[in-house]
């Protein structure tokens, strides 16, 4: 870093020279600067230069020239852009107004819910951890309430700690019962939050809502869980063991407009009466086209929809429906070319999706039967995967009866079926045992459909104005619940989850969903200026974005600058239309927060 001055062209043709801070980088191979902060006025700054240029070179401070003359000296520095960002979408969406509306302070400071609920929120959305981690959050960035009052971790004294019956909490239990005081105001205006943040978005982004997009995921616990939600089911995070809660999205435009948390031993087909309901009484939604994945897909679900005259695209299990064989050996028609997404644009060869209707088994009812090259490819490669696999044990075990290591009948035949569990050897291969002789042959009738399953899907609806590629259009955009649930569990990780009691853990997922939605809000921004940044990289980069406390004179006075960040991040502010950087002004009486 270094100093730069600058001139400047005052009132009455009065000229005055400024000091700046800059720093030198380097950026995709070549060499940058960037304005750090402005220090001020050089004939006011001019006692303080020769320190501020020691202070930089990292010698030690030059001798005063006076015996009144002070020093500069950096006090604290803070990370500031995320923050910064959470704060201002925070503000855009209505958050802040519809909590301010519905009350709710902090016990003991005054602090209004809303600022106290941003500060959940922001913590999970740039450095998710627990409650108990939060204090090391406020350590390194800079998180104030509206008012500029700064948030200070309350950390125990170690002392006594050491002797207390929970020795490994550090943070003070009065600001953890706070934080946990605002877990509970908030969830219970989550109701009332989510149909005002609907109505915003409504407005704000002039939302589809002809269709609705639906999935679950599942998140699980280390230890107990909560009593009645925490409970043993089909584990997506393939953690069996463990107990878990089901977490239900819907996605509206690409937005999250709701979720629903449910018992882990839940099946995905019981939710969808429940998402139902809810988006019929709460958000008055009369007449929607329901899409959903392949566990959603019952008799009594379907019903349900065409009862309540909504539409729906849904997709077919494969091996649990004796009809998608059947649709699949229709298909003998002219494919119709499907558009393909940017990154497969980008390929040397580009991979095509085609479709094409076939008769259903049912008036009204409409199939499409959708062949992925892509798919194809992947799954091909799996299966080749496991029958050389499975191929290898039978061999093995096929030696085995031929060398007279095993004769048993009984003991050959349990052999065979454990082999043919594991990998799914069953869907490849069969096996005969004939006159003290082991044989396994490629199935005859099982191979024949596992191949013709390869690359394919089928989609079932009953829009009549739907056009096969339409309907796979729609079908394929599922995929951005999926990338939603990638996101909460990845990058704003609703694990871990250390809460032992259901609201708690409801409160803890509705932080995670609304982290969330400040993510996908970034997301799209971003992409609506043409800046091909992620949000995880933005925020990352927002991190050179910094709050920076220093004292310039020998009374000790504080001083507050704000470094303009990177070039990078400069880029993803205008993206956002963010330009006033600083932090609001605390009072003098009351700067912090504890």
């Amino acid at each position: 870093m270094f100093l730069r001055t600058v001139k400047a062209r005052g009132g009455e043709g009065v000229q005055h020279e400024y000091v700046r801070l800059v720093e030198a980088y380097r950026e995709h191979g070549k060499n940058k600067q960037r304005i750090v902060c402005n220090l001020g006025r050089k004939d006011l700054l001019a006692e303080h230069l020769d320190n501020l240029i020691a202070l930089l070179r990292g010698e030690r401070r030059a001798a005063p020239k006076t015996s009144a003359a002070g020093s500069v000296q950096a006090v604290g520095a803070w990370d500031w852009g995320p923050m910064l960002v959470a704060r201002a979408l925070w503000c855009e969406l209505g958050l802040q107004d519809v909590l301010d509306r519905e009350g709710g302070r902090g016990v003991g400071d005054g602090v209004a819910l809303a600022d106290r609920a941003l500060v959940l929120v922001a913590n999970r959305l740039c450095a998710p951890t627990s409650e108990h981690g939060l204090a090391r959050w406020l350590e390194t960035d800079f998180v104030c309430d509206r008012r500029g009052r700064r948030w200070l971790p309350q950390w125990r004294d170690d002392a006594e700690r050491r002797a207390s019956r929970r020795p490994r909490v550090r943070v003070n239990f009065r600001q953890l019962k706070q934080w946990y005081r605002t877990l509970d105001q908030l969830s219970a205006r989550r109701l009332v939050l989510e149909e005002e943040l609907y109505l915003r978005l409504r407005d704000l982004f002039s939302l589809k809502v002809d269709c609705i997009f639906y999935d679950l995921t599942s998140t699980y616990f280390e230890g107990h869980g909560p009593p009645l939600l925490g409970a043993h089911g089909h584990s997506r995070d393939g953690k069996p063991r463990n107990r878990q809660v089901l977490v239900g999205l819907v996605l509206v435009d690409g937005w999250p407009l709701t979720h629903h948390v449910f018992a882990g031993n839940w099946r995905d087909s019981t939710t969808v009466r429940a998402v139902l309901d809810d988006l019929e009484t709460r958000f008055g939604l009369r007449r929607v086209v329901f899409v959903g994945d392949r566990g959603m897909v019952t008799s009594a679900n379907l019903a349900r929809v065409r009862e309540r005259q909504h539409g729906y695209v849904v997709g077919l299990q494969r091996r649990r429906r004796e009809a998608v064989y059947r649709y699949i050996e229709r298909a003998t028609g002219p494919w119709t070319d499907c558009p393909v997404g940017r990154t497969a644009r980008e390929r040397a060869e580009v991979p095509k999706t085609q479709v094409q209707e076939v008769a259903s088994d049912e008036p009204g009812l409409r199939v499409f039967v959708v062949q992925s090259d892509e798919r194809l490819v992947y799954e091909r490669g799996q299966r080749l995967t496991a029958m050389e696999r499975v191929r290898q044990q039978l061999t093995a075990l096929e030696q085995r009866v031929t060398t007279g290591k095993l004769t048993a009948p009984a003991k050959i035949g349990a052999a065979a079926a454990r082999i043919l569990t594991r990998s799914h050897g069953d869907r490849y291969y069969a096996w005969a045992y004939r006159d003290g002789g082991f044989r396994f042959f490629e199935h005859p009738v099982n191979l024949k459909r596992e191949e013709a399953y390869e690359g394919k899907y089928v989609i079932q609806t009953e829009e009549p104005q739907l056009t096969p590629v339409e309907a796979v259009t729609i079908y394929k955009e599922l995929s951005e619940v999926e990338r939603a649930f990638a996101t909460l569990k990845d990058v704003i990780e609703m694990r871990p989850i250390y809460h032992r009691t259901d609201a708690r853990v409801q409160a803890h997922i509705f932080v995670a969903a609304l982290a969330f939605l400040l993510h996908r809000a970034i997301e799209k921004k971003l992409k609506a200026a043409g800046l091909d940044l992620s949000s995880t990289e933005a925020l990352q980069a927002l991190r050179s974005v910094r709050v920076v406390d220093f004292t310039v004179d020998a009374t000790g006075q504080r001083k507050r600058s704000v470094t303009r960040g990177t070039e990078r991040a400069a880029r993803v502010l205008a993206a956002l239309g963010i330009t006033d950087l600083d932090p609001p002004a605390p009072p003098a009486t009351a700067a912090t927060i504890v």
